[in-house]
């Protein structure tokens, strides 16, 4: 090696080592580095500028405008030319030059082609790197003023490079003075304060600016004498008492340490550290206050506190709720036991304490019955809780007592609710079935009886559900008079009560027991509303013998009550197996009728009605059938019935009244028919959406569709009812009251509504032959129908007599056998079509 390499290579690692002292390449993440870059870039008037680093491989873009983060092998970057020479580098056209026509930053991605670059040179003479401006077109060179900035640019880089350690170092040690949890100020040689941190200025009531420039004195009266005790002091500092002053001008106590700071061998200034004192007096005075104010907040508790020496058992201390809820003052209570303050309690609060000393845990609760010397009894919860003692380890013994008398009985009626019926009184479902279940499980002999009560929804209808429930607690008060004190009686839910015959010989008390419910129920119910009327069905089931678990019970007794209720009101059923397999015939009479509805296999008969003045026939009555593919005929009430129960009764009823519309739309104009609806169809809530749907459908006019409603319709909700009622009137469709004189206070309902038609309930036009009441009856329907404007339709007749009789009574419109058994659409459509004579009354 020749001795320009060897210089060459010494000013390389001078040049390395110097990059290395700076610790500049990996750590030019400033922003005013970014700030000059940007700068460049302007005032040049370029898109890209870079400040580049050259360590010994790479070159590498520590701050830049415009281009990514960058570092490229040191042979290929633009820059590393600049380090051969103090001088500017200018590169007018970047492709043109063979030197960097083949640059990935020329040839590629941005396609540079303009290229200025300023050495950055410390003071020392070391070349880092270069400051450049970069373009991707060609231009002419800088002009003078633009070089003299751009090397002004990159001496300012380099003496920022130099420089950002010391500035490092310098923010380090601000931030460190303040963040420090004391006050601190340096004032130079004349007592004059240079930095004040935001401690300092918030210690005195002011803003660390407004300190700058301002005498030490002025903060510190006893200045001058510090500064001199200082100079006597063979330290370099002092620390003791001392004052300050706040801005509003009262002293505030310090301690401080004063430190001087040399220039060399001469004092260049002073550095002052103040901890407020203020604050540890303040302290003092808090601490006072604070165990002033636990004593207060003791003596205000809403609870009994009281504290006790554990090796005595004496009182120590209490508060006023202690006074209040012992039933005396605390004078009496310290420095005394409890069992002298209590003899026939105090013992057990003693073993109680002893117990939760002698517990690893470090509180224990008990809950104690006290009697206060006025007598009134109240429940105590008391935490006891062990504290050790300035003499020794569980000195004391903490107790919190608290009175939970209404929490125990709200507890208490809550377990009554949980197990009682608010309303009647008695058991409920859920402790009924509880007790059911260990009766069965010990094998107990017993009778269940199943009840329901007739007509209580008329008795909510008529008088309102305040009267109702006034009804369901006199049905309990009146159960529990019936049984023996072994029985249960229990509310299941609704109108449906339970008894639980036990003891001896339940099987042969359960009819008798049955027998007294019925007439109990009987008997009238009095009312602020009115008296009440109901009824009671009873089902029996006997244990063992009926059924070994409780949801067999429960089910058999089910079975009953439903025959008992499908016996006519009033009605009192044992269980039988064969109970069980009507029930379960009916179950699948049910799948059977789901099945049929989906094939279509409910069909639509009718039966004329004849007009009495005429003899021809004005309408036909819509009657479903059923013929089941294997037990054949089904009789309407029986799968009318189960659809109901099912709540098939809806999607059934809505296809049956489609298909009479689209059937009667195709008879003579002036025939129309007549459809049933049940009282479940009706209040399924869509009765008129689908009345109107069906005649859309079929095109049949509104005035040919009269809708028959009984009584039980009616009565569920009478104000709702008769809005529907009256929606369907103003649509043109006919309202009758059909099987009129079966029900509950008919008569009532006239006044609300005005039906078209009345039907006679064929009961009555069977009792004509034997029955003059009847007749009776009879007379009176047809002569509130004249009154009102109604026509009477009488049906059921299969005799001439019963003819005869009922168009000498008034009647207007008779239906029965006697003319016509129910015929199909057809057989309707051409009855209609040949007019009068072709079915008349002689018929």
């Amino acid at each position: 090696m020749n001795a320009a390499s060897s210089l060459h290579a010494k000013r390389e690692r001078e040049r390395l080592g110097a990059l290395a002292r700076l610790q500049t390449l990996d750590t030019l993440a400033e922003p005013i580095f970014e700030r000059v870059t940007r700068v460049a870039a302007l005032v040049m008037g370029v898109p890209y500028s870079a400040v580049t680093l050259l360590d010994q491989h790479h070159a590498r873009f520590t701050s830049h405008f415009g281009l990514p983060s960058c570092e490229l092998p040191r042979d290929d970057s633009l820059c590393a030319h600049t380090l051969a020479s103090t001088e500017l580098m200018e590169v007018l056209d970047l492709a043109g030059d063979p030197r960097f026509v083949d640059h990935p930053m020329v040839a590629g991605h941005p396609g540079l082609r303009f290229y200025a670059g300023a050495p950055l040179v410390t003071s020392d003479g070391h070349h880092l790197g270069s400051l450049n401006v970069l373009d991707s077109r060609r231009r002419a060179r800088l002009s003078l003023t633009e070089r003299e900035a751009l090397i002004a640019l990159a001496q300012i880089t380099a003496e920022l490079i130099e420089t950002r350690l010391a500035r490092s170092a310098g923010e380090i040690a601000r931030q460190m003075v303040e963040s420090a949890p004391v006050a601190v100020l340096y004032a130079d040689i004349t007592g004059k304060i240079i930095y004040a941190n935001a401690l300092t200025a918030a210690m005195l009531g002011t803003h660390p600016l407004e300190l700058i420039g301002r005498p030490a004195e002025s903060l510190l009266p006893r200045w001058h004498e510090e500064v001199a005790t200082l100079a006597q002091d063979t330290g370099a500092s002092t620390h003791h008492a001392s004052e300050a002053r706040h801005a509003a001008g009262w002293t505030i106590p310090v301690e401080l340490t004063l430190s001087s700071c040399k220039l060399g061998e001469q004092i260049g200034g002073y550095g002052i550290v103040m901890r407020d004192e203020s604050a540890q007096h303040a302290l003092e005075r808090e601490n006072a206050e604070a165990h002033a104010f636990l004593d207060t907040i003791i003596d205000h508790l809403p609870a009994m506190l009281f504290v006790k020496d554990s090796a005595t058992g004496r009182y120590l201390l209490t508060n006023r709720a202690g006074e209040e809820l012992m039933g005396r003052p605390r004078e009496e209570m310290i420095g005394r036991t409890a069992r002298e303050l209590y003899p026939a309690c105090g013992s057990a609060y003693e073993e109680q304490d002893r117990a939760a000393l002698a517990s690893p845990r470090s509180e224990q609760r008990f809950e104690n019955e006290f009697t206060r010397p006025d007598g009134r009894r109240v429940s105590l919860r008391t935490t006891r809780i062990v504290l050790d003692g300035p003499d020794r380890p569980a000195q004391y013994l903490l107790g919190l007592s608290e009175d939970v008398t209404e929490v125990r009985r709200a507890e208490a009626e809550i377990l009554r609710l949980a197990h009682f019926d608010s309303l009647t009184g008695l058991v409920n479902r859920h402790s009924y079935v509880d007790r059911l279940n260990e009766l069965m499980a010990s094998g107990t002999e017993l009778a269940l009886l199943a009840i329901d009560l007739d007509r209580f929804k008329s008795v909510n209808d008529q008088f309102g559900h305040v009267t109702g429930d006034l009804v369901l607690a006199a049905v309990g008060e009146r159960l529990q008079g019936l049984i023996e004190p072994t029985d249960l009686v229990a509310r299941a839910g609704g109108d449906e009560f339970i008894v639980l015959v036990i003891g001896d010989a339940p099987a042969a008390r359960a009819r008798a027991v049955a027998e007294a419910v019925v007439a109990a129920m009987a008997q009238p119910f009095p009312t602020p509303m009115g008296t009440a009327h109901l009824g009671a069905s009873v089902g029996i089931v006997l244990a063992p013998t009926h059924a070994a678990t409780t949801s067999e019970l429960r089910h058999c007794g089910d079975v009953a009550l439903y025959q008992a209720k499908s016996s006519g009101r009033g009605a009192i059923c044992f269980y039988h197996p064969s109970l069980d397999e009507a029930a379960r015939d009916r179950r699948a009479l049910e799948l059977d009728l789901r099945a049929a509805m989906e094939r279509g296999e409910i069909t639509l008969m009718y039966q004329p009605v004849l007009r009495v003045d005429t003899g021809a026939m004005a309408s036909a009555e819509a009657l479903a059938r059923w013929t089941h593919p294997t037990r054949g005929p089904i009789r309407p009430d029986l799968f009318i019935a189960i659809a109901e129960e099912s709540g098939l009764i809806v999607p059934l009823g809505r296809m049956l009244l489609r298909q009479a519309c689209v059937d009667a739309a195709s008879w003579p104009d002036h025939l129309a028919v007549a459809v049933n609806l049940s009282p479940v169809q009706f209040h399924a809530g869509d009765v008129y959406d689908t009345v109107i749907a069906a005649l859309a459908d079929s095109g049949l006019p509104p005035h040919r569709l009269k809708l028959e409603v009984t009584e039980n319709v009616v009565m569920h909700d009478v104000e709702r009812t008769f809005v529907e009622l009256e929606r369907l009137r103003a649509a043109g469709i006919k309202i009758l009251m059909d099987d009129f004189g079966t029900g509950y206070s008919s008569l009532s309902y006239f006044e609300r509504f005005p039906f078209d038609k009345v039907k006679i309930d064929q009961s009555f036009v069977r009792g004509l032959d034997t029955s003059r009441a009847a007749g009776a009856i009879i007379k009176a329907i047809v002569g509130l129908g004249e009154a009102l404007g109604m026509a009477i339709v009488a049906e059921g007749v299969e005799t001439c007599a019963q003819r005869d009789a009922l168009v000498l009574a008034g009647c207007t419109h008779l239906q029965g056998y006697l003319f016509s058994r129910p015929v199909s659409s057809a057989s309707i459509a051409a009855l209609g079509a040949a007019g009068p004579g072709a079915r008349s009354l002689a018929a």
